[in-house]
């Protein structure tokens, strides 16, 4: 298989990605034949996958909307995956040209991507790191450069907890990035489910299947555990709700209610 210019030596071309996938889902062009292969698995065991991934990202939209309205202009966004029209630091920086943005990935591709995308830019950086070492994301170079911790700070984990099962304690990890942000600070976060949308737990299960298959775990979670993420946090209206129904910019009745398989919320820290 011909290794495309942008891929990083070391990474094996025939081991579908998480990151890779929803640049597919996306429309995205840094996917290889083995990510393409699996999403069309998932997309064909959960129909509407890309809706769902628009939906996510229009949610995201609005969500940096939000917290630079409420005066937080720092962003640290983990999970952040391969950088498509809109990410984080555009929409922040539309609202506020002060804005600073750190991503954090640990997939080679999101990595040299965004560096790529990012070269140059004084008020935005990649990191590579990882969600369930939370020291290396606040320790690395770019965080003390980019982010002032004892002003509030967004913090995004968009699409990334239900990657992750019970066993490997992301809500110990969100505990340990919260502790470490300034009062005022925001989680933004959004994480998939079969209790709201048109999905089935049957098709959860399915999709859960896929992406195991793929080397990678996917959790299912309701209302009450995907809450539990935002322990620390007071949810702002209109709390955890389906992708579609957080502060729509128009009638979410005008939405299809594929995109609403996934949960959405917003929290401030006290």
């Amino acid at each position: 298989m011909e290794r495309p210019g942008w891929a990083p030596q070391g990474i094996d071309l025939t081991v579908p990605s998480v990151s890779r996938m929803y640049d597919y889902y996306l429309g995205g062009s840094h996917n290889f034949a083995a990510d393409r292969a699996a999403a069309r698995k998932a997309i064909a065991a959960f129909p509407g996958l890309p809706k769902i991934m628009q939906a996510n990202r229009a949610f995201t939209r609005r969500a940096v909307r939000y917290a630079v309205a409420e005066g937080v202009t720092q962003f640290l966004d983990i999970g952040s995956g391969i950088p498509t029209f809109g990410n984080v630091h555009e929409v922040a920086r539309a609202a506020d040209p002060a804005a600073r943005v750190l991503y954090v990935d640990n997939d080679p591709v999101a990595v040299a991507h965004s560096r790529a995308v990012l070269a140059g830019d004084e008020r935005a950086g990649i990191a590579a790191a990882d969600f369930r070492d939370p020291a290396s994301v606040l320790g690395c170079a770019e965080a003390e450069r980019l982010l002032d911790l004892r002003r509030p700070v967004a913090l995004l984990l968009v699409a990334l907890l239900h990657f992750l099962p019970d066993e490997e304690k992301p809500e110990g990890h969100v505990a340990t990035l919260r502790d470490a942000l300034a009062p005022g600070s925001l989680l933004i976060l959004t994480h998939a489910t079969t209790e709201a949308g048109l999905a089935t737990h049957e098709q959860g299960a399915e999709l859960s299947d896929v992406y195991r298959r793929g080397g990678a775990t996917l959790v299912m979670r309701g209302r009450a555990a995907t809450e539990r993420f935002f322990d620390g946090f007071t949810l702002v209206e209109p709390g955890l709700v389906p992708l579609p129904e957080w502060r729509p910019d128009g009638p979410a009745d005008e939405e299809d209610p594929v995109a609403a398989a996934g949960f959405a919320g917003v929290g401030r820290k006290a």
